[in-house]
């Protein structure tokens, strides 16, 4: 299955942020080709390091509104990877697919890798493509996906932290220039909805390539038991996130499953060291994170915004 290019330093003390200047368009040339690139052996360990090379690979780096995952910023559009529980195994994704516009370009930094475990699996989206197959494909990309959200005080990201706001009136602004539906049930409880792409064309190769969340965002996602008991709490149709078809429908399970297979099928587990960079284009290359123990820090930059406005 396809693994991330090795770039290694060819002398001793190498600066990446240096290199990658020299070698700007090879490196571009090779990231499109592909599609993920791991950079070992050039000690890049610290925030001010890492953001220097992001520099040179990246431009506009996102600010991260409209959350998914708690994050924590450590500046200058540099962030944590996500924050889950280290027992918790986050399925493979596409960053922001669950939106209209996402990032081309996601940097990862090794900071500190954990003692046991903690590897970013990634996948070609070009191979996972091609094992969820022709009909599932055609029918996300006819029906799309709808993600739908209920934010609540202590339930899942609070939706100031989600829309980097207190101001509901700049909650309604976002929603309304970004096409998400939203509807405030009581004082405390905001449900959005948008409805956006199951299957996108990569502006550079023309590939078409599985580009969503369903399989995240569906409820099943947390296993037959918990999601039971989340039905239970909160109801199914006010669960704090959930996917269906863009037309409304539920999504079917042999469906999420030919998603997630096709998904687990490709993965390639990424097992940091310390001061490793790793460079995917976010529409070739899917990631996730295995369970872990002990410390772990890797910083993220997300670059190169890119936007498909869909009608309706």
């Amino acid at each position: 299955m396809p693994a991330p290019l090795l770039v290694a330093p060819t002398h001793a003390n190498p600066d990446l942020s240096a290199v990658l200047a020299e070698h700007a368009v090879e490196i571009k040339d090779e990231l499109l080709e592909h599609g993920a690139l791991l950079f070992r052996g050039f000690a890049v360990d610290s925030v001010e390091k890492f953001s220097a090379v992001a520099d040179q690979v990246g431009n506009a780096r996102l600010n991260y509104t409209y959350r998914s995952t708690p994050r924590t910023s450590l500046g200058a559009g540099v962030f944590t990877a996500t924050e889950f529980p280290q027992t918790q195994e986050i399925p493979l994704h596409c960053e922001n697919a669950y939106q209209r516009d996402w990032p081309m370009l996601v940097a990862f930094c090794c900071l500190q890798p954990a003692s046991v475990g903690g590897a970013t699996p990634i996948a070609s989206m070009r191979s996972a493509t091609q094992a969820i197959g022709g009909a599932v494909m055609d029918e996300f990309e006819q029906r799309r996906v709808k993600y739908v959200r209920h934010y609540r005080p202590y339930v899942d990201l609070p939706w100031e932290t989600v829309f980097q706001t207190s101001d509901k009136q700049e909650v309604a602004r976002f929603c309304d220039n970004a096409g998400i539906e939203h509807e405030w049930l009581d004082e405390e409880t905001l449900r959005t909805g948008q409805i956006c792409q199951g299957v996108a064309t990569h502006p550079v190769t023309g590939e078409k390539l599985f580009f969503n969340q369903a399989h995240l965002f569906h409820v099943s996602s947390l296993g037959a038991d918990t999601a039971q008991s989340m039905i239970d709490m909160f109801g199914a149709d006010r669960l704090p996130r959930q996917s269906f078809f863009g037309d409304g429908a539920e999504l079917a399970a042999d469906v999420l499953q030919a998603v997630r297979q096709g998904l687990n099928q490709q993965a390639y587990d990424v097992a940091w060291e310390q001061g490793d960079v790793l460079l995917l284009d976010n529409m070739q290359f899917a990631h996730g994170r295995r369970t872990f123990s002990g410390p772990r820090k890797i910083a993220v930059t997300l670059s190169n915004p890119y936007s498909s406005h869909l009608p309706g």
